[in-house]
């Protein structure tokens, strides 16, 4: 679960971590009342994404009609497809440098990992590896002092800031290990011209599993309106900028699927994974939201396991009879019933495909054609 910044920046305060004085905002005449108590403000668009900056999802203004004007400005766009409907008005800060921390799962090793660099400001992806200082922290015994001192040794950071940073990182692990979180950033951590340090922004997500532990914490609901959507059907899916609608059954045949129909030279407009056992009635519904984004053409793509073919075939002419369309649909079927399925399918004039790659080439010719 994902926090929003305001959010992960009450954690941080209660911990001890340095934040700026900020106020939330749901309308512009709040964002105004906000400016004329903090003076200078920093407006900041609260949504479930990054990014936001690039997306113009922060502004600044120094009066109250500008705090005003900025926050309508904000409330109601989309930042990866994520409508803005509360921003985080803070005071403006005066920086002279920004850094980078972060403690994230390390995936392979199992463990905490400390990540840090003086090139703040951007996505730790775009910094290069020699700018980063890592430092893998055991679970049983945590960070200890002479750890965090190393990390901020070894970025070349100097007193009074250095001192500042250790405290700064040792507290963040507190936050990190006190709420179960799969990650905890600050970036930009800054130092202000005066020498203070703090953190600029703020990023924790909690992991899911843990969250019957964590009920004092705000719940939040990730994803855009037709992803939750998808969802609540119990299925997996993620929005994405193409124009091929995609259904598989599993995660990694549904990635091979959008894989294949990029090598085709197509665009998947979605990752939709219907799991190994979804039933004719839930599968029914998904592709009825598929047709309804309106995509150029529709990929089914199954292997039967647990999940028959002729069930699946079924919700196709179920969803085709449920939702009037003409979006071009292309079904690949095999495993279980297999041969089922692509007779009830014929019945209902499709014809479904045995090879993945067949069925890739003629969605993405289909598309092509829909232009």
């Amino acid at each position: 679960m994902k926090l929003y910044e305001y959010m992960a920046k009450e954690l941080f305060g209660k911990a001890g971590i340095p934040v700026p004085a900020g106020r939330l905002a749901f309308t512009a005449q709040e964002a105004a009342d906000a400016c004329a108590e903090l003076g200078p403000v920093a407006i900041k668009a609260q949504v479930l994404a990054g990014g936001r900056g690039k997306a113009g999802g922060i502004k600044f203004a120094d009066t109250p009609p500008e705090a005003a004007a900025a926050a309508a400005d904000l409330l109601g766009m989309a930042i990866r497809d994520l409508a803005v409907d509360r921003l985080l008005c803070e005071q403006k800060l005066s920086i002279e440098r920004e850094l980078y921390v972060g403690i994230a799962v390390d995936g392979t090793t199992r463990r905490p990992v400390l990540i840090a660099s003086v090139q703040g400001g951007v996505n730790i992806e775009e910094v290069p590896e020699k700018s980063i200082v890592r430092r893998r922290i055991g679970v049983t015994w945590g960070l200890f002092g002479y750890a965090a001192r190393e990390v901020v040794r070894r970025m070349g950071l100097d007193e009074p800031a250095a001192g500042k940073v250790v405290d700064i990182l040792l507290r963040l692990y507190r936050v990190f290990r006190q709420y179960d979180a799969e990650l905890v950033e600050i970036n930009p951590l800054v130092i202000l011209t005066g020498g203070e340090v703090i953190a600029a922004d703020g990023r924790c997500n909690v992991d899911d599993d843990a969250l019957w532990r964590q009920r004092d914490l705000p719940q939040t609901t990730e994803g855009t309106e037709l992803e939750r959507k998808v969802k609540s059907l119990g299925l997996s899916y993620v929005e994405l900028d193409g124009d091929i609608a995609v259904m598989a059954n599993g995660a990694g045949i549904t990635m091979a699927t959008l894989d294949i129909i990029q090598r085709y030279g197509g665009r998947p407009a979605n990752f939709l994974d219907a799991g190994g056992g979804a039933g004719v009635e839930p599968m029914t519904r998904a592709l009825e939201v598929l047709i309804a984004t309106k995509p150029r053409a529709v990929l089914v793509n199954i292997f039967g396991g647990i999940t028959r073919c002729d069930d699946v075939a079924n919700a196709i002419v179920q969803a085709r009879r449920t939702v009037k369309t003409d979006v071009p649909m292309v079904v690949r079927l095999s495993g279980t019933n297999e041969d089922e399925g692509i007779e009830i399918l014929a019945r209902d004039g499709l014809t479904a495909y045995r090879s993945m790659e067949e069925a890739a080439a003629r969605v993405v010719a289909l598309a092509g054609e829909a232009n």
